[in-house]
């Protein structure tokens, strides 16, 4: 850790700062041993160090580790706070002294009417989670193959959910099976997610994960948001930062986790304001913190299954039952890589296809020849993401210009790349392998040359197909499913609604008035992060007009 993360991470406030926080909290004293909150624990308070020490301990390991100690004039926490999710790491006083105990109502209070010692104090939440995700034995331990689609999906979730994790490889990690052997779990019950060092979940659903984690378990209200958006990618959060902090009731859902698809994007160098670029999964995170500062509820996981009206509100209907009411609704669900047409390609998803390419993947392809098929941005930046770790990235694309659909800058640094060779006019034909992908057939789509490419992984990035299987058809869209909005709603027939209100739809406006739709779910959309958060932020406007009367 440098010396800037470290202060980052860990600042020290001033006398005036923790003067300015005592009307928010309550003083007193703490003995030697005392546990101020333990790991799993919601609703924790934030303490700041007035007199002694609080050690921070990891509970992940069978011997709990020391992860910091926080001394006179630091503070405890990080962005599980601000969220109301479950605590990964125990505060105990390691010496006696004084703190000033915050509880988090009053903490948010204090984010909300003072920006310099919010700025602080999210700073140092932020850097203290990207420490707790980089350091080895914190958090979960996920014990499963890497050839295994539930492996997969854990570890995913895990990422998408900002949540540290240890993965012991079955096949490569000689820990796992003795930590197996400790816990009494055969290999036959793996992936096995072991929680906070003693709860030992055999082969979870992420559901269940989510459960244990105090992810998306909290009750849902029975009134009325003024708004709902569904879907937490760029556009979502987007749409949920914007609207919370112009005074709208915002709850965000989404099915998985926060991010959507630039969660799985290793880099975005073309998004404004990061020259050195961001990772989709931070850019999500520090989105996610952004919306719950300004009061927006973030849920997920929360699946939406369909929408209907109640008692004059939109009702979001969830898995399991649940509702919730919305005054006006952002539909931010985005859309998916479509699955190749090859046979057997069902049974290698997860298990040697992939969607992604973020560092769980590339754990998977160390010294490794690996293929994959698309030749737009995302295909872009994860074949130079890719090429750090495998020894050879196979590009396949079905065109003969790699610069139709790909940014100039990622054509050139491709051409600099020795270790990704470019396939032109080159097609994925079949997949081979047993239990795993084994080996990819490609053939040439002019000569009709073939070629088998022995590899354990294929990533596929190409096009894109709406998640609005949930709408039921209860809006219009494009003969490809993609939700119509503003002037390309003309001629649709549900329109008619809008006739009633002597208006048009608005420009992100569904075919109900007062549902929106942005980002890649919307037919004509620039699949672009930065245009899904500005189509994000634009229909919040939208949303205001519609809720103050133009409706």
């Amino acid at each position: 850790m440098t010396r800037t993360d470290k202060q980052t991470a860990f600042p020290t406030l001033s006398t005036d700062q923790i003067d300015r926080l005592r009307p928010y909290g309550v003083e007193g004293a703490v003995e030697a041993g005392d546990v101020l909150f333990e790991a799993g624990e919601r609703g924790f308070d934030f303490f700041v160090v007035l007199e002694g020490a609080i050690e921070i301990l990891n509970p992940s390991t069978e011997t709990p580790t020391r992860v910091t100690v926080h001394e006179s004039g630091e503070f405890t926490g990080d962005v599980d706070m601000v969220g109301g999710r479950s605590s990964l790491v125990t505060a105990e006083v390691k010496t006696s002294g004084r703190v000033l105990r915050i509880p988090p109502e009053p903490l948010k209070q204090v984010i909300a009417k003072m920006p310099d010692l919010s700025d602080v104090i999210l700073q140092a939440f932020l850097a203290r989670r990207a420490l707790l995700m980089d350091q080895e034995q914190t958090g979960l331990q996920i014990v499963g193959s890497r050839f295994s689609e539930a492996t997969h999906h854990l570890k995913g979730f895990a990422e998408r959910n900002d949540l540290p994790y240890t993965w012991l490889d079955l096949e490569r990690d000689e820990g796992a099976e003795a930590l197996l052997r400790r816990l009494d779990v055969p290999t036959s019950d793996t992936p096995v997610v072991v929680v906070r060092g003693e709860e030992v979940l055999r082969a979870p659903s992420t559901s269940e994960l989510a459960h244990h984690m105090g992810l998306g378990s909290c009750t849902l209200p029975t009134t009325a948001h003024d708004l709902v958006v569904v879907g937490g990618g760029p556009a979502g959060l987007a749409a949920s930062v914007y609207g919370a902090s112009e005074g709208l009731s915002t709850l965000c859902l989404d099915a998985t986790g926060i991010g959507g698809q630039a969660a799985w994007s290793s880099k975005i160098e073309n998004y404004l304001g990061f020259p050195s670029g961001i990772s989709g999964a931070k850019l999500a995170s520090r989105a996610r913190l952004q919306a719950e500062k300004f009061g927006a509820e973030v849920a997920a996981p929360r699946r939406a299954t369909g929408l209907g009206l109640e008692d004059g509100h939109y009702a979001v209907h969830l898995e399991g039952e649940e509702r919730v009411l919305g005054r006006a609704v952002v539909i931010a669900t985005g859309a998916e890589y479509r699955k190749l047409p090859l046979d057997r390609r069902p049974e290698f998803d997860g298990a040697g296809v992939y969607y992604g390419a973020t560092r769980m993947e590339a754990q998977l392809c160390e010294d490794e020849e690996v293929v994959l098929v698309g030749g737009g941005n995302s295909a872009g930046q994860a074949a130079l993401f890719l090429s750090e770790a495998a020894s050879v990235v196979h590009m396949l694309i079905r065109g003969g210009d790699l610069g139709k659909s790909m940014s100039r800058y990622l054509v050139d640094r491709i051409r600099q790349t020795d270790a990704v060779q470019v396939h032109r006019h080159t097609e994925a034909t079949a997949l081979h392998g047993d239990d795993r992908l084994e080996a990819v057939e490609v053939e040439h789509n002019e000569t009709g040359d073939e070629r088998r490419i022995s590899t354990p992984a294929l990533f596929s990035f190409i096009g894109a197909e709406p998640c609005t299987e949930w709408l039921k058809g209860d809006l219009a869209t494009d003969e490809h499913g993609f939700v119509r909005t503003g002037t390309a709603l003309q001629g649709a027939p549900s329109v008619e609604s809008f006739a009633a209100r002597s208006r048009d739809p608005f420009f992100l406006e569904a075919s109900e008035p007062g549902i929106f739709a942005v980002g890649d779910v919307r037919a004509g959309s620039i699949k672009r992060v930065a245009s899904a958060v500005g189509e994000g932020s634009m229909a919040v406007k939208l949303v205001h007009q519609f809720l103050n009367g133009s409706q």
